[in-house]
């Protein structure tokens, strides 16, 4: 039975660095037209997450762990807005360093890992449920 608990736990961590994932990617798309308010200011700088396998020293498993947030520092698109309140002396205004079309990859991306973990913990519920029902007989 241990081992059909550890695939809960590591399931479990699974979907929880897949969902800070979709929020670092939900906050990118949110920003994605974000400038910033005073001229030569920077506008929003991109987020990303890193993950890695650690190793859980109470159960002795690896688990998937966010180990690391941080911002992409690739430069700021620039376009042409004289009129904009944030342009600087020659009229360009700086945008984010978002790729609404990188995100969108990277939230299906995420999506589907939580959804193959979420899987995992049906299939191991429904393994722990018949393991006690045989039990029982």
């Amino acid at each position: 039975m241990a081992g059909l608990t550890d695939t809960l736990a590591i399931s479990a961590a699974g979907m929880q660095a897949q969902g800070e994932r979709l929020r670092i990617v939900a906050e990118n798309l949110a920003n994605a037209e974000s400038t910033a308010s005073t001229p030569g200011g920077d506008p929003y700088r991109r987020k990303t997450i890193t993950f890695q396998n650690v190793l859980d020293k109470q159960s002795g498993m690896e688990t998937v762990k966010v180990v690391k947030r941080g911002v992409d520092m690739s430069p700021f698109e620039k376009k042409y807005d004289p009129a904009h309140p944030a342009a600087d002396a020659q009229g360009y205004v700086e945008y984010p360093n978002v790729n609404p079309i990188i995100e969108t990859m990277d939230m299906r991306e995420a999506r589907r890992g939580y959804e193959a973990n979420m899987d995992m913990v049906e299939v191991s519920k429904a393994m722990l449920t018949q393991t006690i029902s045989l039990l029982q007989k």
